[in-house]
């Protein structure tokens, strides 16, 4: 055993494997920092240049690649309120209250130093663990597997958000957005409405993307203010030092995360999308003072990066030993294995073992490097909080509606990104938490199979008295109770939070958004009544207690709706004060640049030209900026979507109606390509 890790280690100090090595490093440490991205578009754009390659020297262009991303993937958690991906959601929670607040640097370099410890911990544990840990993932099946996406429902939705209920209902909404197109073993679409778009199933990217970018960028340009709402100069070194510091006094804290990111990230399809939350969790009610979280704790966001990047060592670990990989990102390893002449199973620890220690350590120090150079590259990062909003904005809509694009290049995306920016705008206002939505939308379709053969195996219910499904029942009932034991102790003290996702307080739009819920659920579960059985089982086991939920939270906000009347006077009055809180007569505007500026140009003169367009009537008209600022942005803005989402990255474009009539007037040898 200490022979292969030598001989892992001595694979890859080559002059060749380096050079791949950091080249992956730096195209990770970009493609993480993208909104839309993330390592699994990373490694399918890697993967055809590794054909030819020594099986070494390629998978140390590919694991350094996937393994930086998550490193970098905290950039937008922080500076942005965006999530780079679903697993990332819970820095969001805590890393943007600390932007905004003006310490960006101190939550950056806290994310960074928690990502390399546990990159590195998550490698030593996929080293250590690779002879013995095939019994413990035999262990999990579908029941456990089935429970522990449960659990991770359960700690998004009493976690994120000051309301229970609320963040219940949401995860209950997102499971049933999961429910849209085709079920899994038939040939029966649900709520598709006769659209080729809903057939299978809502794209997760455009909707996270839409939920969290949008209603972000929105206040941005509403308030005209830079994203450290203190607007002043930030002693930067000292805050990347403090939030260094941070990491490293929490060290315990971040080694525990560490362990349960690398565990948990084991498991086939689930492991990334709930070990955010399991730690976040798990940091939460840990702490004695809980009444930051949400708001700026820089615990908030050591716990869930150190997961994020140790679930990265302890994912390879059934692609490699059982050949089952459980993200899109691993599928790609394992075809990379494949093509290269491996075979993922028993003989990698046993002919090929010290290629097995060599991704070891490649996790490894690709995830010190990646934090190395971020480190480095911390102050002019955190600049961008203090830039203007309005030219934060209009860069960063180029980058979120190309990073909708990226999944399915339709049209489609970009109005499901739109919809779900009104909806995550709505919710936002409303005091309703958004990121139950996304987590259960990507756990809906795997929880219902594994369901569904939970009970087909036991031939019922008898799935529930297995050991470890008891054991997560009690964690799960444990995680409500506690959950609800803070926010009621909150409620009862003078910490209430006057900020963080689902604070908000607009009885009004509360009380219409769970109205619309309520009146969704009963029409969803109403509908699967036509279906056979097998296919309306989950849909109902959701709108059930769905419509339940949000009955209760609508009869509670009409109570505080009366109080709010009662207090202003009037039924006219007090909605007048909810559309103003809510920002209602400012947002249309914004939301009609979005339809009007992007997607109806788009059909007209294609995106190469709408967007570039766009950006320069969005700085011209709103943001009041000269015209050789409009035109120097608009062009970068052109040249972005042209060579590097056009030629860099292959990307099909909407064929336009400029497009079509281009065909008939343009001389041959003319390079169109530029314009549409």
């Amino acid at each position: 055993m200490i022979e292969a890790l030598i001989g892992g280690m001595g694979l890859i100090f080559q002059w060749e494997v380096l050079g791949y090595f950091a080249l992956g490093c730096v195209i990770g440490v970009w493609m993480g920092a993208i909104p839309g991205m993330g390592g699994a578009i990373g490694l399918v754009l890697l993967l055809p240049f590794t054909f030819s390659m020594e099986p070494v020297s390629a998978f140390a262009l590919l694991l350094s690649s996937w393994a930086s991303t998550s490193t970098s993937g905290a950039i937008t958690s922080i500076m942005l309120g965006i999530p780079s991906t679903a697993a990332s959601q819970a820095t969001v929670l805590d890393g943007y209250p600390l932007a905004k607040a003006g310490e960006a640097a101190r939550a950056l370099g806290a994310a960074f130093t928690a990502s390399a410890i546990g990159g590195v911990f998550g490698a030593a544990t996929l080293g250590i663990s690779l002879p013995l840990i095939l019994p413990v993932i035999l262990a999990f099946e579908s029941p456990e597997t089935f429970m522990l996406g449960l659990l991770g429902l359960a700690m998004v939705g009493s976690l994120a958000g000051r309301s229970i209920m609320k963040g219940i209902a949401a995860a209950m909404f997102g499971l049933l957005l999961a429910m849209v197109g085709f079920p899994e073993s038939y040939a029966i679409p649900r709520y598709s409405f006769d659209t080729l778009y809903l057939l299978d199933s809502l794209p997760l990217i455009p909707v996270l993307l839409g939920l969290f970018a949008i209603p972000e960028i929105m206040e941005l340009a509403i308030k005209d203010v830079s994203i450290a709402r203190t607007g002043g100069e930030t002693d930067t070194r000292h805050g990347l030092m403090k939030g260094i510091r941070d990491a490293l006094n929490n060290w315990w804290l971040v080694i525990r995360c560490s362990f349960f990111g690398a565990y948990i990230g084991m498991l086939p399809g689930l492991g990334a999308s709930i070990v955010g939350w399991v730690t976040y969790g798990h940091a939460m009610q840990s702490s004695k003072d809980q009444s930051q979280f949400g708001q700026g704790d820089i615990r908030g966001v050591l716990a869930p990066e150190a997961a994020n990047n140790a679930l990265r060592g302890g994912a390879l670990i059934p692609t490699v030993t059982m050949g089952i990989p459980g993200s899109v990102g691993t599928a790609v390893l394992m075809g990379a294995l494949i093509m290269l002449g491996l075979r993922p199973g028993p003989e990698m620890l046993s002919e090929n073992l010290d290629m097995t220690f060599s991704f070891v350590w490649m996790i490894a120090f690709a995830s010190v490097i990646a934090t190395l150079i971020l480190l480095a590259t911390v102050e002019h990062v955190s600049k961008v909080a203090l830039m203007p909003g309005h030219l934060v904005v209009p860069g960063v809509l180029l980058f979120v509606y190309m990073g909708a694009w990226l999944g399915g290049a339709s049209l489609g995306d970009w109005i499901s990104c739109t919809a779900f920016g009104v909806i995550g705008f709505l919710m936002k206002r409303g005091g309703w938490p958004r990121p139950p939505v996304v987590l259960a939308l990507v756990l809906g379709g795997i929880l219902e199979g594994y369901f569904q053969i939970s009970m087909r195996v036991y031939q019922g219910a008898g799935w529930l008295s297995r050991p470890i499904v008891l054991g997560l029942i009690v964690v799960i009932i444990l995680t409500l109770i506690f959950a609800g034991r803070g926010i009621a102790r909150q409620k009862l003290t003078a910490n209430k939070p006057k900020s963080g996702e689902g604070s908000a307080r607009n009885p009004a739009l509360s009380f219409a958004i769970s109205s619309v819920l309520c009146v969704t659920f009963v029409w969803a579960g109403f509908t699967s009544l036509e279906w056979p059985a097998a296919v309306r089982q989950a849909p109902l086991l959701i709108c059930v207690p769905g419509a339940v939920l949000t009955a209760f939270v609508a009869v509670r906000d009409f109570l505080n709706l009366l109080e709010d009347r009662k207090s202003a006077g009037s039924w006219s009055v007090t909605l007048r004060n909810a559309s103003e809180e809510a920002w209602f007569g400012e947002a249309l505007p914004f939301f009609a640049y979005l339809i009007g500026g992007i997607i109806i140009l788009t059909l007209l003169i294609g995106q190469k030209l709408a967007i570039p367009l766009f950006i320069g009537i969005y700085l011209w008209r709103w943001g009041g900026y000269s015209k050789w600022v409009v035109l120097s942005y608009a062009l970068v803005g052109w040249a972005l979507t042209v060579f590097f989402y056009g030629e860099v990255m292959s990307m099909l474009f909407h064929p336009s109606y400029l497009q079509v009539w281009l065909q008939d007037i343009v001389p041959d040898g003319f390079p169109d390509w530029l314009i549409v």
